[in-house]
């Protein structure tokens, strides 16, 4: 069986974890998650996970929208 294109080794994080990462209260994170403007994540096993390389493009993404205002 071939992988899932674009699948690989990655980290996740659940919403606590990815919080803590952010340094973003938890209900920040879900009220994001909510209104479609947070990280990118998924609902896996009925908990919402996020994978540490798309906080870090998020982040990122935070960073470079402050740079051009």
């Amino acid at each position: 069986m071939e992988p899932y294109p674009g699948a690989g080794p990655y980290t996740l994080k659940l919403i606590d974890e990815a919080a803590e990462f952010l340094r973003t209260p938890v209900n920040t994170l879900r009220f994001w998650r909510h209104q479609g403007i947070g990280p990118r994540s998924a609902k896996v096993g009925g908990r919402i996970m996020y994978k540490t390389v798309d906080l870090e493009n998020w982040l990122n993404e935070q960073f470079e929208k402050e740079e051009t205002k």
